[in-house]
Formats: C-alpha cells, structure tokens, sequence
C-alpha cells in the first residue's frame, strides 16, 4: 500500500528536516567551541610546564655539558612556535614574555660563569620569539579567514532557506491558481451540454412538439449526456491519474494494438498508417493500458491534422537507457499559442475537444519517469515523441 502526501505536507516535513539539521548542526556547534576551549586551556598548560621543564634541565645539567645546553636552548623554539600556531600573535607574545622571565635568573647566572653562553641564549630566544610572533600572526589571518567563511556560509544557508520559502509559497500559489484555472475551464465546458439538455428537457416537457424534434431531443440528451461524462471523466483521470503498473512491453506490438483502434478514423480521412520497425524488439517497462491511451491520442490527434491522402509514420527507437516512441505526421505543425499551451489543460484547438487529451498524456508519461514533446519535422508538420526511461519491472498498487 503507497503513502501519498499532498505537497504541503512533502514541504513541511521537507522544512522540517532542514529545521531538524540546523538544531543538530547548532549542537555540535556548541560541542566544538566547548571542546575547542578546553583544548586550548590544556594546551596552555603544557606549553608553560614544557618551558618550566627546559630550565629546570638547563640549571640541573651541568655546564661542561654543552652540547646538552645546546640542544635545550634549541627546544625552546617548540613551545614559542606552538602558541604562535594555537592562540596568535597575543598567544606567541604571552609565551616569550613567560619564557623571558623564567629563563631571566639562568641567563644572569650563567652571564658570570658562562657569558657566551648567556649572549647565546637571549640571542636563540629573540629570534625563537620573533619566529613565534610571525607564525601567531599568520595563524590570526587564517582564523579571521575561517571566520570570514563561517560568517559567509551562514548567510549563504539563510538566504537559501529564505528562497526555499519563497518558492514553496510560489509553488502553492501556483497550484491555488492553477486549480482556479481548471474550475473555470471546467465550469466553462459544462455550460454548453448542460444549455443542450436543458432546452432538449423543456421540449419533452411541453409534450406538443412533432415527433422528429422529440427524437431529435432525446439524441441530444443522450449525446450530451455521454460528452458530460466524459469530460468529467478525463477531468477526473487528469486530477487524480491511477499509479503505472509497470510490466516488461514490446512496444511494437502495442503500437499495433493501438493502430487497430485508431484505423477507423484514418480511413475516413484517408489517411495511412505506416509503423517503421526496423526489424528490432523494442521493449520497456510500462504500463501498457496507459501507454495505449497516450499513443492512441497522439494517433487520432495526428489524423485529424493531417490532410487527406497523406501518410502517418509510427515508429519504436530503442535508445541506450529506454525507449521511445514518435508519431510523425504531414500536418501544418503547431506555432504560436498552441505550441506554448499545447499540454495545458482544457486548451484545444478542435471545435469539440476537451482539451485534456495531451495534458493527461503528458501526465501519464511522466509518472512513468519519461517525457513528451513535440518538434517540426521534415515535411512540416509535427512528430510527437514518447521518450520512456529503462525500469525494472514492477507492479504497483493505486
């Protein structure tokens, strides 16, 4: 059994879902800059317990060691360099003030016992301290660029949201429109029969007509009658079309099947029917009911604008991810406003159609996941064309 959901509901739970991702994403937001902070302030920690340790190692060892000096004066350049990289240029500056201070009484200490080694080491702490203040600035730019970006990301997801909006209120809008539309249309075709029926009515009524015009109100009554029903019913199967029930089809056969249907009203006309096979199986998952519908509309549409004596080419092409079906004819070709309404509902240029042969077609063609359009040919008439996409087969329910 399938879930159907009015596309107001499809946008709620749509805005929902985004509201759902925005509360998540502001979570681990919050989680990040919590984390974020803890991990500085440990960082800090370490990096001033590091310093302490170096010049604890430097007054423990003693000083015929000199390459064991050497070496911790050179370390002094990791805890410069990580605060420079992890808190900025402030945090860079901190760090050489704290490690000026601690470092101050070994440096006095050894500027009487061991002056070069004294001149050494303020000279490797400027520049281990310069160092770090160049990598606390670099560091500061490429966190105001991420910020930048973060800023910028937030505004462009705002203002995504915000035409989200806009176009669900557009689409709604259009749909009210539409659905105003097809009252109108429908209300407009109703009229006709009904004026029909109700003059037949009030001449049955009065019993006192001749007996051809009391057949003859009875043939309207039946007549119009059926015209009612169908326009209600196509307006229904327009409305509310059933779900495909998809089953593998060789599209040649059925194009066989709908010219013997369709080949009544060509031979009034006079007009031939030729399919081009080409010798090949086309097949594709279809509804074949539907299918049958499409084609045969898009067969009597051909006929009628066809000229007499003229040719109708119906052909099968089987296409590297489906199928497709065209129906060429020699007609005079659709331009101006029928070729912008042509799929429109209740738009016909037949001084008794509908107008909901093309529109329901176009519907049931795109249930299937394919498409209907039309183009100029070569004899300058139009060539409709089924484009249907490669599916498994699969029934499904109404």
């Amino acid at each position: 059994m399938n879930n159907v959901f009015s596309p107001e509901e499809s946008s709620a739970k749509q805005f929902a879902a985004v509201g759902r991702v925005l509360s998540g994403y502001s979570v681990a937001m919050d989680e990040q800059n919590f984390m974020r902070r803890r991990v500085r302030q440990v960082g800090a920690v370490l990096i001033a317990l590091f310093q302490i340790f170096l010049v604890v190692l430097t007054v423990m060892v003693p000083s015929s060691y000199v390459t064991a000096h050497n070496i911790l004066h050179h370390l002094n350049f990791l805890p410069l360099m990580f605060s420079g990289m992890i808190f900025g240029a402030r945090g860079a500056a901190w760090s050489a003030l704290f490690a000026a201070a601690i470092n101050a009484p070994v440096v006095a200490r050894h500027w009487v016992e061991w002056p070069m080694d004294a001149k050494d080491q303020i000279l490797e702490l400027s520049i281990f301290s310069i160092a770090g203040l160049i990598a606390g600035f670099l560091s500061d730019r490429e966190r105001a660029q991420r910020t930048k970006l973060e800023k910028t990301r937030q505004e462009l997801e705002n203002v995504y949201l915000e035409l989200r909006a806009s176009i669900e209120q557009m689409k709604k809008a259009e749909r009210l429109s539409a659905a105003g539309q097809l009252a109108a249309s429908l209300a407009h075709e109703i009229r006709n029969p009904l004026a029909s029926i109700s003059g037949a009515a009030g001449i049955l009524q009065r019993g006192s007509a001749p007996p051809e015009y009391l057949q003859e109100s009875l043939d309207i009554l039946q007549k119009e009658s059926q015209r009612l029903n169908k326009l209600l019913t196509n307006f229904l199967n327009f409305a509310k079309p059933r779900v495909p029930r998809l089953q593998n089809t060789d599209l040649n056969e059925l194009l066989l099947s709908v010219l013997s249907l369709a080949m009544h009203a060509a031979l009034d006309r006079r007009v031939r029917f030729t399919q081009d096979q080409a010798g090949e199986s086309v097949e594709v998952a279809c509804d074949p009911e539907q299918l049958k519908q499409v084609l045969l509309n898009l067969l009597l549409n051909a006929v009628d604008a066809s000229p007499e004596d003229s040719e109708i080419l119906i052909r099968a092409i089987a296409l590297p991810h489906g199928a497709a079906i065209e129906v060429d004819d020699a007609g005079a070709g659709i331009h101006g406003e029928a070729a912008e309404r042509i799929f429109d509902p209740f738009f016909t240029t037949k001084p008794k159609g509908t107008g909901l042969g093309l529109a329901i077609s176009s519907m049931i063609v795109a249930q299937h996941g394919g498409r209907l359009s039309f183009d100029r040919n070569m004899r300058g008439g139009t060539t409709f064309r089924v484009e249907l996409p490669a599916q498994k087969e699969a029934t499904h329910a109404e």
